[in-house]
């Protein structure tokens, strides 16, 4: 990955999209207007943000991005397995039930928030389409990634050879600790878990990452990029709600076809 600034703003971009017509970002959590605990680039309102702040923010990361605000597509984010193919209809709109977007229409902007919880962003570069994925650890049991990418097969003619899929900054192996119930969906979901759940001593340890990165290869995907940023480790750089024990921002991850 590499690291932008543009005003003070900082994003992210994955090396094996930028050179592809597409527009992308990570959004850090510097650069932006909101106080602590929220300090500063917070693109949530459910946080309890000032939304006058959230607005600025919003409009400066899609000004560094050279976006336009009513382009924006979201989801409601429901920490289940619903996906949504959108086009130009759905601008300006939040979809409801879903935590996968999809589309092959350029002009649209796909918008996800987390903090902690996996972004996955989904490249086809031969039926120009793009897919963006919100992967809590519900949402990995539920296979939402394997939703997305089938949804693409099935709609876009997507080839596994030929789709790219990017695992952003989340909750890494090193501080996602879960509970027995947790631990006991993963092994219900998944036929091998060996190198998903980890032994540590203060208990068992989730590896996200790499959940959703064997379900990629379960579909035949093969060029997949994982960050070895974990937000919770890296507070000085993400939002983490783990780290900051729930009350903190969302940073932002956008991805848009160009015209």
């Amino acid at each position: 990955m590499q690291r932008h600034t543009f005003n003070q703003l900082a994003h992210y971009t994955f090396d094996s999209l930028n050179s592809h017509a597409l527009i992308h970002a990570i959004s850090a959590r510097h650069g932006g207007v909101s106080p602590a605990p929220f300090d500063s680039l917070n693109l949530s309102r459910s946080t309890g943000d000032d939304p006058a702040n959230v607005q600025t923010n919003m409009n400066r990361l899609l000004s560094a991005l050279a976006l336009a605000p009513e382009t924006l597509i979201q989801a409601s984010q429901a920490q289940a397995d619903g996906v949504a193919i959108v086009d130009t209809r759905h601008r300006g709109t939040i979809v409801q039930g879903v935590d996968a977007l999809l589309t092959q229409t350029p002009g649209v902007t796909l918008i996800l928030r987390f903090a902690d919880c996996v972004p996955i962003l989904l490249f086809d570069p031969v039926q120009h389409a793009i897919g963006l994925v919100h992967a809590g650890w519900r949402g990995t049991v539920l296979k939402i990634v394997t939703q997305a990418v089938q949804t693409m097969f099935g709609t876009f003619g997507t080839r596994p050879r030929d789709l790219t899929a990017c695992i952003a900054p989340s909750i890494g192996p090193c501080c996602y600790r879960i509970g027995e119930d947790v631990s006991a969906q993963v092994r219900n979901a998944f036929g091998n878990v060996d190198d998903f759940l980890i032994s540590q001593p203060d208990g068992i340890h989730l590896n996200l990452w790499q959940v959703n990165a064997a379900q990629l290869r379960a579909l035949g995907v093969e060029q997949i990029e994982i960050t070895d940023l974990c937000t919770a480790h890296r507070t000085d750089e993400f939002f983490s709600h783990r780290a900051e024990h729930g009350k903190t921002g969302r940073f932002g991850v956008v991805i848009a076809l160009k015209s």
